[in-house]
């Protein structure tokens, strides 16, 4: 059972310090390697604060001390931080993140900001995010050129959903489409194809670090040498590109 801090007697209640040491031993314990930053980011989550006003706030009372503590041992378990907070920020936005989909990664980021250099001079560009996830490429290329007409497809319809939530909280114009690869968007053409697709060989997948098996393995496996989806994802790209358009992909 977690400790519980709270004096019901009128005593005074646990330093914000305290509570975190305790967090961290019982993180720690379990084999977190990131013990005592993720003690400070699950307390920063269940009080609403950042990291930096953390020193300043009250430490929660019994209730809060319950979420807390909960939060805690979901991620003592094993659990993704990102799963437990509910969000990811990515090229400075916040992304709803839960187990739907797959957590994005900084990697990402650069993806993201290639596509967006490759696709400048093209005025009202056509834009594919294959096996979008969270939404996050599509909605932030749709969220910086408002010119661009842009697709996610996904074959996930948790993922798609997921997205979908993404989009409207943050005002994006997607279109979503549920489907294999290019399946759903069979005859249209795009001035840039963009993917994050899964590249793990089945020798990676046997070594995954504990928190990346609690995420979609339809995300991860990319079959035995981990190049399948690249190799499908080639052979449709001339067929689906516009003269001079460009393919841009994340790998290993």
């Amino acid at each position: 059972m977690p400790p519980n801090f709270y004096a019901g007697d009128g005593g005074e209640r646990v330093t914000v310090d305290e509570l975190l040491r305790a967090a961290a031993a019982r993180l720690e314990r379990s084999g977190d390697l990131d013990a005592e930053a993720d003690a400070r980011w699950l307390l920063c989550g269940c009080l609403g604060c950042n990291s930096s006003w953390l020193r300043f706030s009250a430490p929660p009372d019994e209730a809060g001390q319950a979420r807390y503590w909960a939060m805690v041992e979901r991620r003592a378990a094993g659990e993704p931080l990102q799963y437990i907070l509910g969000d990811q920020p990515f090229c400075g936005r916040s992304f709803h993140t839960d187990a739907r989909a797959l957590i994005p990664r900084p990697e990402t980021e650069e993806l993201c900001l290639k596509a967006l250099e490759l696709i400048r001079g093209v005025t009202r560009p056509d834009v594919l995010d294959v096996g979008t996830g969270t939404g996050v490429l599509a909605v932030t290329i749709a969220l910086e050129r408002t010119d661009a007409r842009v697709v996610g497809v996904d074959i996930s319809s948790e993922a798609l959903e997921l997205a979908r939530e993404n989009a409207q909280a943050l005002g994006a114009q997607v279109e979503l489409c549920l489907g294999d690869l290019y399946a759903p968007v069979s005859g249209r053409a795009f001035d840039m194809i963009v993917s994050n697709p899964p590249y793990l060989s089945a020798c990676d997948m046997a070594q995954l670090q504990r928190e990346v098996r609690r995420e979609p393995a339809l995300a991860l496996f990319g079959g035995e040498d981990g190049l399948d989806v690249y190799r499908r994802l080639a052979q449709g790209a001339a067929t689906m590109l516009k003269p001079g358009g460009h393919i841009a992909l994340e790998v290993g």
